[in-house]
C-alpha cells in the first residue's frame, strides 16, 4: 500500500496533496528462477567490465551517457536528483477532454489517485466530482522514472483513476499494417449470418471469469512434478477446419451453436491449500 508517487494536484489556484498507487500488480504469476543444472543451486547475475573482462562490485557500478562510441559521461544519482521541474511534485491540470477522444493505444500505466491528507479531502472531492458531472478525464503531466509523462484524470469511485500515456513517437502507426487489408463489398447474406453468431454471444464484462489457463496446466503440471507422477503431456491443439465456402462455415457455425450446452460461467474456485507450496515459490 505504500504509494508510488506524492505529490499535488492542481486546478487553477485550487491544490491539494494525493498520493499515486499502482492498480495493478503481476507479484502472483507463476515465475522461475534460473538455477545451476549440475547443482540446482540458484544462479546470480554478476557484471562484467567490457575492457578488462573483470568482475565489477555494486560500488563501482555508476551511470553513463554516451557521447561518442564507447565514450561515455558519467553522470551521479546525486545530478538527477537535483533536476526538477514543476511536475516532479505538482500535477497541474493542463486542459480537460471527453475520455471518447483518446485513442486507446495511448492508454499506457492505471494508477489509483487518493487525498493524502485529511485537509485534502474537500479539494479532492471538489475536482473529482466537476470532472464526474462535465463527462471529463483531466489532463496533466507528472515525474515518473526520471521521465515525464503525461496523465489522464478521471473520476473511479471515492477516488480517481491516473492512466499514464505513450507519447505519439511510442504508438506505431496502424496504416503501415493495414494499408494491405482490401475494401470488400459484403453479401448481406454473409454479414447477417456472421451478426447473428455476435448476437448468440453477447454477454457481459465480467473480468472475474478471466482465468490463465496456462498457468492453470504449469501449475498442475509442477505439483504433479513435485510429486513424483509427471504424465507426458500430450498436444491439444488442432488445425481450425478450413471451409472453401465462407457462407456454409457460417451457418455450420449457427447449427453448432444451437447444439452446444451453455458453459458455466461462473469461475472455478482455487483450492488454496493445495497450491500453497508451490505459491509462496512463485516470486523471480
Amino acid at each position: 500500500m505504500r504509494p508510488y508517487w506524492k505529490g499535488y494536484l492542481k486546478l487553477a489556484l485550487v491544490s491539494c496533496p494525493i498520493a499515486l498507487h499502482a492498480a495493478c500488480s503481476t507479484s502472483e504469476r507463476i515465475a522461475f528462477r534460473q538455477v545451476n543444472k549440475a547443482t540446482g543451486h540458484r544462479l546470480r547475475q554478476q557484471l562484467i567490465d567490457e575492457g578488462t573482462r573483470e568482475p565489477v562490485t555494486s560500488d563501482q557500478k555508476g551511470r553513463g551517457y554516451e557521447i561518442a562510441k564507447g565514450q561515455y559521461l558519467m553522470v551521479e544519482e546525486e545530478e538527477l536528483e537535483k533536476i526538477e521541474i514543476e511536475s516532479t511534485h505538482v500535477i497541474d491540470i493542463d486542459s480537460f477532454v471527453p475520455r471518447q477522444e483518446i485513442d486507446q493505444r495511448f492508454f499506457d500505466t492505471p494508477y489509483y489517485v487518493t487525498p493524502n491528507e485529511p485537509v485534502a479531502q474537500e479539494a479532492f472531492a471538489v475536482i473529482r466530482e466537476a470532472m464526474r458531472h462535465k463527462s471529463m478525464v483531466a489532463l496533466g503531466r507528472l515525474v515518473l522514472t526520471k521521465r515525464e509523462h503525461v496523465i489522464a484524470l478521471e473520476p473511479y469511485g471515492k477516488g480517481l483513476l491516473g492512466t499514464t500515456l505513450r507519447y505519439p513517437s511510442e504508438v506505431r502507426n496502424a496504416s503501415d499494417y493495414f494499408s494491405e487489408v482490401p475494401e470488400l463489398a459484403l453479401a448481406p447474406d454473409l454479414l447477417k449470418l456472421a451478426e447473428h453468431i455476435v448476437d448468440s454471444k453477447v454477454g457481459s464484462f465480467n473480468p472475474m471469469a478471466f482465468r490463465d489457463r496456462y498457468e492453470e496446466a504449469l501449475l498442475a503440471h509442477l505439483k504433479a512434478k513435485e510429486a513424483g507422477a509427471v504424465r507426458e503431456e500430450k498436444s491439444v491443439f488442432s488445425a481450425p477446419r478450413r471451409f472453401v465456402n465462407l457462407m456454409d462455415a457460417l451457418r455450420r457455425s449457427i447449427a453448432q451453436d444451437k447444439r452446444s450446452i451453455a458453459p458455466d460461467k461462473k469461475p472455478p474456485r482455487k483450492d488454496n491449500a493445495s497450491v500453497t507450496t508451490l505459491a509462496s515459490r512463485k516470486r523471480a
